[in-house]
């Protein structure tokens, strides 16, 4: 009785969910242009990469 409640749930479940499928589509962002992919990339590594040197010189700096 348990069991075939769980399994309608399951296959209503997976019949409700339209996702697009394939490469890239489950991703929060796009990577159909490339350059902007690498502009985003280079902004969002970048800045983390360089804010403990940008932390550095503003206290050294400080008076």
């Amino acid at each position: 009785m348990f069991s075939a409640g769980v399994r309608r749930f399951a296959t209503s479940a997976i019949r409700r969910s339209h996702y697009e499928e394939g490469p890239g589509k489950n991703l929060p962002f796009s990577v159909a242009n490339k350059w902007r992919l690498l502009a985003t990339m280079c902004v969002f590594f970048g800045s983390g990469f360089g804010a403990p040197f940008f932390i550095i010189r503003h206290q050294l700096l400080k008076k």
